[in-house]
């Protein structure tokens, strides 16, 4: 009967270890160690924003083409913010996007227990758009995202500060724009 049993548990062991192992090697658990395990590899690109930089030149380009109170109040929320990016550019790069390194990102956001924000209305942004705080008080928000025309890119946007939701919309349509800029 013990050796009846010990079969089915070897494979429902093996099946439970298969779905936890998303992405390339062991999976990260939190943002910023997905920030660390992929900062300086090949293909990617780690950027950094200063909020008081961000501030000066986001406040001016909105002020000038917006004026938008929501947007003025999410960039003066910013604490700090950081993007990851990857362009494969080799064959051992393009495995690693195979492997499953955006299901890696979401899984993440998923057990963190981030709240996806609806993306419609977002000037079209290719980015899936998650929020993590209580009510409307939003104190983190993380974005999944390409690259425009990159085959097999990838983006994590990562946002620290104090946000209504209504800001992080506002944020978030210029999201594509504003990780262009960076990752140049």
């Amino acid at each position: 009967m013990i050796t009846k049993l010990r079969f089915p548990v070897l494979i429902l062991f093996l099946l439970l270890a298969g779905c936890r192992a998303g992405g390339p090697g062991s999976p990260s658990r939190t943002v910023s160690s997905f920030f660390s395990k992929y900062d300086g590899r090949e293909g990617f690109k780690t950027t950094e924003w200063s909020a008081d930089l961000l501030q000066r030149l986001a406040l001016v380009k909105a002020a000038k083409l917006l004026g938008g109170s929501d947007l003025t109040n999410a960039i003066t929320g910013i604490r700090s913010a950081k993007v990851i990016s990857f362009a494969p550019t080799t064959t051992s790069a393009k495995e690693l996007a195979s492997q499953g390194l955006r299901s890696e990102a979401a899984g993440i956001l998923q057990n963190n227990k981030y709240d996806a924000l609806t993306t419609a209305g977002f000037g079209g942004s290719n980015y899936a758009v998650s929020t993590r705080g209580s009510g409307n008080s939003i104190s983190e928000f993380a974005a999944l995202g390409t690259l425009p025309d990159v085959a097999d890119s990838f983006v994590l946007v990562s946002v620290q500060g104090n946000f209504t939701s209504a800001q992080v919309a506002a944020l978030s349509k210029y999201l594509p724009q504003i990780v262009q800029a960076t990752s140049k």
